[in-house]
Formats: structure tokens, sequence, C-alpha cells
């Protein structure tokens, strides 16, 4: 987001102030959406919020700028919920590439230095926020990803500590119903294990994929019925060999496509290119050194903020 230029230094100040705080609203309305594209336009509100608002009333900057992030989101889950619903195959969050580009600067969600900031952007995460309500998720990311006290987080709800600490706690169970049971590999070893992938992808090698793949693998595909994707995730390793095999005669052996492995939302991903154009980007879930989940987002109206990072990325 470009912030208007304002005519007076006031109006430079409270730009370079909200600019400031751009990083984390992102990061936070993102995790709150699952959607980079919608994270943007509510981070563009929250801006003419505070460029209009009475700032010598405003004691604590960032946290006024949280509760409007977190209210926006909170209007907009409420009717994300029904669309999401009757979306067509599976619905997975928008990609959003978080390595470190060639001019040394983090990708987009900042720099995620720990395993648990990495874990509050990966996408099997995000999958399971879907389950809790706008409150809830509210409540749980505040409290996960950006370390809020329950006391802050009635702050910004204008709801009960005691309400927020049952919400949480409600939030929890239900996020570890479905958890996913592995531990993540060394960023070392899970890289090495894409790049492994994107080779024999790239090659047409089934059996070099076969050794990859765990016995109990699923793969999830997101087409948003813009293009030709699997409806339903595909379950089991033989089945997803037959579905990769159809992909690549489909494609012709991937002629034209470029594969790389890259990093997105904190953790290595396979991303598929040709022309300039990005066609899709996969993340990987990896148990005792075998995959045992990919979903893979090919809708193009979700790789949209991707591809310009992507771009970005390519040029920098």
């Amino acid at each position: 987001m470009t912030s208007p230029a304002l005519p007076s230094s006031d109006g430079e100040a409270a730009a370079e102030e909200f600019l400031s705080h751009r990083g984390r609203m992102f990061g936070l309305a993102y995790r709150m959406l699952g959607s980079a594209d919608e994270a943007e336009d509510v981070v563009q509100d929250a801006y003419l919020r505070w460029r209009g608002a009475d700032r010598a009333t405003i004691e604590r900057p960032g946290a006024w700028l949280a509760k409007v992030v977190t209210n926006l989101c909170l209007t907009r889950l409420t009717s994300a919920r029904a669309r999401r619903e009757e979306y067509p195959g599976p619905w997975l969050p928008e990609p959003v590439f978080t390595g470190t580009g060639r001019d040394g600067q983090p990708g987009g969600l900042g720099p995620l230095e720990s395993a648990e900031s990495r874990d509050s952007v990966s996408t099997a995460l995000l999958v399971l926020l879907e389950r809790l309500t706008p409150t809830e998720r509210a409540v749980y990311v505040l409290r996960e990803a950006f370390g809020y006290g329950h006391r802050e987080i009635a702050g910004v709800l204008d709801l009960g500590e005691a309400n927020c600490r049952q919400l949480y706690r409600r939030a929890v169970r239900r996020v570890a119903e479905d958890e996913p049971r592995f531990e993540p590999p060394s960023e070392e070893r899970w890289g090495a294990l894409v790049e492994s992938f994107v080779a024999a992808a790239r090659e047409g090698d089934l059996a070099g994929l076969e050794r990859i793949l765990a016995e109990d693998v699923v793969w999830w595909s997101d087409g948003g019925g813009k293009v030709t994707s699997a409806l339903r995730p595909v379950f089991g390793r033989e089945k997803v060999l037959r579905f990769l095999a159809g992909v690549l005669r489909r494609s012709d052996g991937l002629a034209g496509i470029g594969l790389l492995a890259a990093e997105a939302n904190g953790a290595p991903a396979l991303v598929a290119h040709a022309a300039g154009r990005l066609l899709a980007v996969a993340s990987f879930e990896v148990r005792d050194g075998a995959v045992v989940g990919v979903r893979m987002v090919t809708n193009p109206d979700k790789l949209v903020f991707a591809e310009r990072q992507f771009a970005a990325l390519s040029h920098s």
C-alpha cells in the first residue's frame, strides 16, 4: 500500500507514524483473513481512519491501529464464512512469500525468527483457524501470534477479560483437535526435501516422487473453479502419484513451466511459473523425512499478491 501524500507537516508525520506500524498491521490482518489482498484493503481502510482521527487523543498508536484492524477484519470474516461455504473445492489461504530477497529484505510478513512466528502463518494453521468463529480467531491470533495479554485483548474487542480467556481456551481446543501431529524438521532438511520434490517433478520422475511421499500423504488443490484442479482432497501415495501423473500428461511434461523452491508462509514451498506469470504455489507438511501433506494454490485470484512479490524478488 502506498500512503497518499498529505500537504501538511502534521499529515506527513501521521503517514510516517502509520508506516512504522504497517507491517505489523498487515501481518495481523493476513492471519485473521487468510487473504493478502483483503489484508491490504484492511490496512488501507485503517490508514484512512488514522488520517481522519484526532491523533492528539491517541496515546498508543499501535494499540489503536490493532483495534481498528481487528474490527475491520471481524466485519469481513462474517461475510467471508458464507462465501467459503460455497467455494468450489478445498479453500486454502493465499500464499505469501516470506523468504529474504536478493536485497536482503524479508518478505511480505516481515522477519519470522522463531518456530512460533513461522507456525502462526503456516498454511496448515491458517486452514485450521477457519473452524473458529471470527471472535475466537481474533483472540487466538492476538494471543498466539502477537503475544497480547488477555486484558489487552479485552480492550481490543470490547469484551470482558474472563470472556476472552474462555474464548482463547475454546479456540486452542478446537485448533488442537486436528493440529498436525509431526515435528517440523530443520529448515535445511526441509528445504532439501522440497528441492528433491522439485527435481523429481521437473524430470517427471514418478519413482523419485514415490520415495519422497509418505504412504498416507494428502494433496489439496485450490483452483477456485478458475483452473482445473481436484475438487476433493486426494488421499494416499498411490492416488497422489496417479494424480501427479495425470498433471504431467496434461502439461506435456511441464514443458515451458519453471519449477523452483522458495519460502512461503514461513516454510519451504514449490513455485511453478511460466512467461513471468505465477501458476501455482504449494506448501508442504513433513513427518519423519517424508511429505505427508501438500496444499497447492492455483486459483489465479489468490496468486495476485504473491505474483507481485515474485516479480519484485526476481528483479531485486
